[in-house]
């Protein structure tokens, strides 16, 4: 995590102008130990400023900081599904920790969500044998009624044959097999899955878990209805599972499934983006933006998705604040609530919904998921 924060401040030196920072096209530890020796022996802050905070986080005050911090954060909280309790005091922490580093403009933005409750929830293969498989439900599916609902399924690999099977798909499950060829070239099926089933009259979805790797785990995530299809039920199962309903279907076995969902959304409430800042010295109303979501899935602690994303974007302030570098622009990070289910409208409602022209004050933003740049 140090090395990649390293590359994360590199790229903060040449967004905000701190002093006339000069970078060597590669790191060279030695290098920068004695660069920095020098730097404070002259009493020179001017003479590379990348190499102390390189020096800070590897070798500094800084060593481990965020690691730290994270640690601390996600043992103590542990899962933040957006519009939880244990959220809102998870945010309520992180408000005074900003305040206790030191960094300016410290504040919770108020932000309207609505939660999603996953509730109890099970996937059961009746035929041709009976077999509880892991499941979990996709983030704002709809839930299944307190029967579930039973149907024959098919197995599919691709939205290609999905469609070209059309008339084998009404009134049952759709099984989706699909290959993991990447992260983003798999994600359309657990995405898109539920729809295009339900456009071919299916009655549920499950997706084979979009993973290169599986110790028979599934994984959760966000899915997406269109306004203009029916909304059916949808869950991921794992690797494994999928391809035991494949061979199953190649033997032309009957499968039938039973799916049982509580997942439902609660009432609308208020979350909070938290905000913290510094302010900078020459062009203050010019914005330079890092962030990441604070909430996390439910079934994990969210370390990487997104508290290490969060967390190294509030380093970014503190190595700054810490070595009394004063940046020409506002540095400001946001710790975004709401991703796993209504992100990307929040990140609209704050940049082009606000009233105060928040997008045309950010010069450069940078957004951190999983703990790397995305």
């Amino acid at each position: 995590m140090e090395t990649l924060f390293s590359r994360v401040i590199l790229f903060f030196c040449l967004a905000v102008n701190v002093h006339s920072a000069l970078i060597r096209p590669k790191y060279n530890e030695q290098n920068h130990i004695e660069a920095f020796t020098q730097r404070n022996s002259l009493g020179n802050s001017d003479l590379d400023d990348a190499t102390a905070i390189i020096f800070d986080i590897v070798h500094g005050s800084g060593k481990s900081e965020t690691f730290e911090r994270l640690a601390k954060f996600t043992d103590h909280f542990g899962s933040r599904l957006t519009g939880s309790d244990n959220f809102e005091n998870a945010i309520d922490y992180i408000v005074k920790e900003l305040g206790d580093d030191g960094l300016s403009n410290v504040h919770g933005e108020p932000v309207k969500v609505i939660p999603w409750i996953r509730g109890r929830e099970s996937v059961t293969l009746l035929e041709p044998r009976k077999y509880e498989m892991n499941m979990l439900g996709l983030g704002t599916s709809i839930g299944t009624g307190p029967e579930g609902i039973t149907a024959e399924a098919i197995v599919v690999t691709s939205f290609v044959e999905l469609r070209a099977r059309a008339k084998e798909a009404v009134g049952k499950i759709v099984v989706y097999n699909e290959m993991y060829t990447g992260y983003s070239s798999t994600v359309k099926y657990r995405v898109s899955g539920a729809t295009e089933a339900a456009k071919v009259g299916a009655v549920g979805a499950l997706v084979r878990s979009v993973t290169p790797f599986s110790i028979n785990s599934p994984h959760t995530g966000n899915q997406a209805y269109e306004a203009s299809v029916k909304k059916i039920p949808a869950a991921c199962i794992t690797v494994e599972d999928s391809e035991m309903l494949q061979r199953m279907a190649n033997r032309g076995e009957k499968l039938v499934i039973n799916l049982k969902m509580e997942a439902k959304f609660g009432k609308q409430r208020l979350s909070r983006n938290v905000v913290a800042e510094i302010v900078g010295s020459k062009y203050p109303e010019q914005v330079v933006l890092v962030s990441g979501h604070l909430d996390s899935w439910d079934v994990g602690q969210g370390a990487m998705d997104d508290g290490g994303g969060a967390f190294i974007s509030w380093e970014v302030l503190s190595v700054l604040r810490r070595l009394k570098l004063r940046p020409k622009r506002t540095v400001r990070l946001v710790m975004w609530t709401g991703e796993v289910t209504v992100l990307y409208q929040i990140i609209t409602d704050w940049l082009l919904g606000s009233g105060d022209g928040q997008a045309a004050k950010v010069s450069t933003s940078l957004s951190l998921h999983f703990g790397v740049g995305v």
